[in-house]
């Protein structure tokens, strides 16, 4: 019975983890509106090694369409672009020589169709993930019921897991049509 509780706690904790991953994967896709997100995953070359662009350089949104990035050393400004040429943002950095812009352009319809497309995408994998994680309780949940569980109490749990996978399912549904929303919307 220990066991089970486990597994359903276990579960839910993966479920939420796949939901942290679908916020920070959507937070990451551009709506036309500028977001420090865009880039905090950026890698520059800092004497050598790959390091964070946070850990080089200050990023602020200085308005809806612009982010600012004020490298502390000022040869960075360099491999700050070059990060930024290479992630394929679709954005051009523009650089005075102490800091660098970037102007975030509206999106076309087509390319907010995409990002809604991509968004789905992601809302879709999440659900996977969470369907992988039910999937993986029942089977713990049926070998507990061979090794001696009452099956009353088996079947409860195997509801109380479909509550979590629904639950979770229209957590998804939500945070991606509410991303949808936000790309949509000019």
């Amino acid at each position: 019975m220990e066991e089970v509780s486990k597994l359903l706690s276990d579960g839910e904790v993966s479920m939420k983890k796949a939901m942290e991953h679908l916020d920070h994967e959507l937070a990451k896709l551009r709506t036309g509106k500028a977001s420090t997100n865009l880039i905090s995953d950026l890698s520059v070359e800092y004497y050598g090694a790959p390091t964070g662009i946070s850990q080089v350089a200050n990023i602020q949104v200085s308005d809806a369409r612009t982010i600012v990035i004020q490298p502390w050393e000022r040869n960075m400004v360099g491999p700050i672009e070059r990060a930024i040429i290479n992630a394929n943002l679709g954005i051009t950095p523009m650089n005075d020589g102490e800091i660098v812009r970037l102007s975030i352009p509206p999106l076309t319809e087509e390319r907010r169709k995409d990002l809604s497309k991509k968004a789905k995408g992601m809302g879709e994998e999440a659900k996977v993930a969470v369907r992988n994680v039910r999937h993986k309780v029942l089977d713990g949940i049926k070998k507990a019921v061979k090794d001696g569980l009452a099956e009353d109490m088996g079947k409860r749990k195997e509801t109380e897991i479909q509550d979590l996978v629904n639950k979770y399912v229209a957590l998804v549904e939500k945070v991606v049509e509410a991303k949808e929303k936000e790309i949509m919307t000019v």
